[in-house]
């Protein structure tokens, strides 16, 4: 058995409260209530909208990821360092589409450039307009149909592959003369992981 403790009185110096106020025992419920509700609102909240953020950004990547064809733009700086393409200033029309296995890794690379922009960028592959040999389609036919290109218009056509010591990439370039002041350069460069 528990004995019970005795109940201590007041001091007798101290006055009895007085009833509290039916609206200010309101108020301080009410206020009791918001701060209870922003401590736990704000938090969730917060986690709320970090998943939608979170979850759009992995929608983007996939987007980029499950692409199936050239995709309008310029390739990352990662991309064009790892496959050593660098796209002259002025281009236009750039595209681009990157696949990637267990063998083979290719980036493929189209862009229309100007006379003086196809010569820097066959010098930035360590090339140069000689080294075009004329009707030579050196992009593969697979290599063709996986981005769509057909090379069946005007030409005149000119290609070469510039092959390089593993692990640099080696670079299969196809050329559009049709128009000498507006080449399109078709490249695809691969390289084995």
């Amino acid at each position: 058995m528990t004995a019970s403790l005795p109940r201590q009185a007041s001091p007798p110096d101290e006055p009895e409260r007085p009833p509290e106020n039916p609206r200010r025992k309101f108020r301080r419920r009410a206020i009791t209530l918001l701060i209870i509700g922003l401590l736990i609102g704000v938090p969730a909240g917060y986690l709320v909208i970090s998943a939608n953020q979170s979850r759009n950004a992995g929608k983007e990547k996939e987007d980029k990821y499950s692409a199936t064809g050239l995709t309008s733009g310029w390739p990352s700086r990662v991309q064009r360092r790892l496959y050593q393409v660098t796209i002259p200033g002025g281009a236009t029309d750039i595209a681009y589409y990157e696949t990637n296995n267990w063998k083979t890794s290719r980036l493929y690379v189209q862009f229309g450039t100007d006379s003086a922009g196809l010569d820097r960028f066959l010098g930035y592959v360590g090339t140069s307009r000689a080294a075009l040999q004329k009707d030579d389609f050196t992009i593969s036919a697979h290599d063709q149909q996986v981005v769509g290109w057909k090379f069946t218009g005007t030409g005149p056509w000119s290609g070469l592959v510039h092959t390089q010591k593993n692990p640099a990439p080696t670079q299969d370039i196809v050329v559009n003369l049709s128009n000498p002041e507006r080449p399109m350069v078709y490249l695809v460069s691969r390289t084995t992981p």
